[in-house]
């Protein structure tokens, strides 16, 4: 996006800070990277985090700095809204916006889809964190609402790799599905695999976009194996997106691999932040505080990859679309997305 970008009178510059080796998110790394990104004057505006505990831990600084930032990813609902939002910002004005819905929508979400799939007993674990927790949370509040029954509970903290016990007794209590709130480093695939050594293959899996990160090394699907099959996940956000095949093509050319669940929404938080910028230079004043006034503007609608959107006046986006997908043949698979704008 910066490369296809021109902002006549000002020089754009990138300046990047990864520290999520292996999609293993780190709340102190990410507050201290966010300190670094504040520290440098030439910084207005952030792309990122990319996990929801990372950015629990970015706001208050970014926030104290009225320092710009737009994630692609971040789905923990109380990073923005009530009360919880508040207290990450301090009672200072929103400084963060996101392009992904919510855990809110997301959770919900699979569950009313396990239940279109006959499931009615559930066993849960989750990964004790922001976003393994809070995922979880929603999935079952929608799925006891509907009808289901959980049949049990488990934490198992980032870094758990022996899950027998837990499966142990959760295959005693006859669950028709298993749900996994956390990511793949968490342990998901060490979960699903342990389930099928145990007798449990053929229960249903499900997810949220914490286990949909394509099939290369590292991934759920690459973990788990044949153990994958007959696991669902979502993504909170667009799938088919305005133009799909050619942000995949232009996507493959620059990178050399297909895109992944939140390339688009990576790709659209660079034009948000980019527009922001435009605005401020056309305004005259390139400073921090014109970029974050510009960015949270409620009154803009915004024109990316994902379509038109808008933020609202905590920074979540108007685009509330959750998509849902398969393991088929070794691979994520689209099935349906959901647009909850609309419900």
């Amino acid at each position: 996006a910066i490369k296809e970008t021109t902002i006549e009178g000002y020089t754009l510059a990138t300046k990047i800070l990864d520290h999520a080796v292996d999609g293993v998110h780190n709340p102190a790394q990410a507050a201290t990277d966010m300190t670094t990104l504040v520290g440098d004057e030439t910084v207005v505006a952030v792309v990122g985090p990319f996990n929801s505990s990372s950015a629990k831990a970015q706001i208050p600084v970014s926030s104290e700095a009225g320092l710009a930032a737009c994630s692609p990813s971040n789905t923990n609902p109380d990073l923005t809204k009530g009360d919880a939002g508040a207290a990450l910002r301090g009672g200072r004005p929103v400084n963060y916006v996101r392009v992904a819905a919510t855990d809110d929508l997301q959770g919900p979400a699979v569950a009313v889809y396990a239940k279109s799939r006959g499931k009615s007993k559930v066993f849960i674990v989750d990964s004790t964190d922001t976003y393994g927790k809070g995922i979880a949370d929603s999935f079952e509040a929608e799925f006891t609402a509907g009808g289901g029954t959980v049949l049990g509970r488990e934490g198992a903290p980032a870094g758990t790799t022996d899950f027998t016990a837990i499966v142990t007794a959760a295959l005693a209590l006859g669950p028709d599905a298993f749900f996994y709130g956390g990511v793949t480093a968490d342990g998901a695939g060490l979960f699903r695999k342990a389930i099928e050594q145990a007798g449990g293959g053929d229960i249903e899996f499900y997810g949220g976009d914490g286990i949909q990160d394509g099939s290369g090394e590292g991934s759920y699907i690459a973990i788990a194996g044949a153990a994958a099959a007959k696991s669902f996940s979502s993504v909170a956000a667009i799938e088919n997106i305005p133009d799909k095949a050619g942000f995949a093509a232009k996507y493959e050319a620059e990178f050399g691999e297909a895109p992944g669940a939140y390339s688009a929404s990576g790709y659209a938080c660079a034009q948000v932040v980019l527009d922001a910028i435009k605005r401020a230079v056309a305004a005259g004043e390139v400073t921090r505080e014109a970029v974050r006034a510009a960015l949270v503007d409620t009154s803009v609608t915004y024109s990316t990859v994902l379509g038109s959107l808008s933020f609202d006046e905590v920074g979540d986006t108007s685009q509330k679309i959750i998509s849902l997908y398969e393991v088929v043949d070794g691979n994520w698979t689209f099935v349906e997305q959901i647009d909850y704008a609309n419900k």
